[in-house]
């Protein structure tokens, strides 16, 4: 029974907060405008000085799992090939091979993964999910410029070679990048202070940090709102079989792999290290991600889809993952 609650207690805040932002748009309280601009504000100042904080919260660099961090961006990449191969064979349509294998690879981890690796492991899981996002986040977006540059939909010609220039830019402008590279040089110039035997530290400016606290905090129910209150559940006949395909595919391969070969060669990882990847592998379809297949002209609609669905399905297989990995002692 412990085991059922504790697993619960990771799940259903979040749920509750996405199924609340998608009643407060059905009431009309929020409309198109208020959720737009909820999430331009959330992905570019909220979320980065939340990856800021938590980063800036490690210890020292000496304290990063460097074997940690390799799996999961391994573990990324590995996804990515074999999503490639599966999707390759599923459909003949390149206006859905790169929506499917973006589907894949690309979880929903700043907003919906870093939470929930915080209510697993508390702040060694945030500063964990935090680090690891400094990989796994520029990772997503390359491999994503890639495959939807492969397989574009053909709507219009389009000059390769530009676009990719013009979303490299992008993703080196990408603001949840720059929070967690931010907090990385704060990181750094913190131990070259030690190692100078400076004792100035951010938490000196008081002012500053409680600030940053105050915006931070906010990030996540920010963020969970604005995700329920995008949600379309339009049924759209001709997308049912991707829509199968891609959510098992995301909520149901994706984390048995990755998580059980995790297991499998690194069971004395700590729990806050599990609880990252459980965010990283095992977390909905990023919202995001219907959207630049929308600009590099794939199939939207099966990319909004895709984030509504696995967002549904992945609440009933995080219960269940969670449950599983708290049963074996790893929370």
């Amino acid at each position: 029974m412990s085991d059922l609650l504790f697993s619960a207690n990771a799940v259903l805040p979040i749920i509750i907060m996405v199924f609340l932002g998608w009643t407060l748009k059905k009431i009309k309280l929020v409309n198109d405008n208020f959720l737009t601009v909820g999430n331009r504000l959330t992905f570019k100042v909220l979320l980065p000085i939340l990856l800021f904080n938590n980063v800036y919260a490690i210890q020292s660099f000496s304290a990063i799992n460097w074997t940690f961090v390799l799996y999961g961006v391994a573990g990324v990449v590995a996804i990515f090939l074999l999503a490639t191969a599966s999707v390759m064979l599923f459909t003949k349509n390149n206006a859905q091979r790169g929506v499917l294998i973006q589907a894949a690879f690309r979880s929903n981890y700043a907003i919906i993964g870093i939470p929930l690796a915080t209510q697993l492991f508390g702040s060694q899981g945030a500063a964990s999910a935090s680090v690891l996002s400094a990989f796994s986040i520029p990772t997503f977006n390359i491999l994503a410029v890639i495959i939807l540059s492969v397989f574009n939909g053909g709507k219009k010609e389009v000059d390769k070679k530009t676009e990719f220039k013009k979303i490299v830019s992008g993703i080196l402008k990408n603001p949840l990048i720059i929070g967690v590279v931010s907090g990385l040089a704060c990181l750094g110039l913190r131990s070259l202070f030690t190692a100078a035997d400076i004792s100035f530290r951010l938490s000196h400016l008081e002012f500053l940090s409680v600030a940053l606290d105050y915006i931070g905090s906010a990030a996540t129910p920010v963020a969970l709102l604005v995700l329920g209150g995008q949600f379309e559940f339009s049924a759209i006949s001709r997308l049912k079989k991707p829509i199968i395909f891609g959510t098992v595919m995301r909520t149901v391969i994706v984390p048995l792999l990755a998580l059980g070969l995790a297991l499998l060669i690194m069971p004395n990882l700590g729990g806050d290290c599990f609880a990252a990847y459980i965010a990283l592998f095992g977390t909905p379809v990023a919202v995001s991600s219907a959207i630049m297949a929308r600009e590099m002209n794939c199939d939207g609609d099966l990319a909004g889809q895709l984030v509504v669905w696995t967002t549904i399905v992945s609440s009933f297989t995080l219960f269940v993952t969670i449950v599983i990995f708290r049963s074996i002692g790893i929370f």
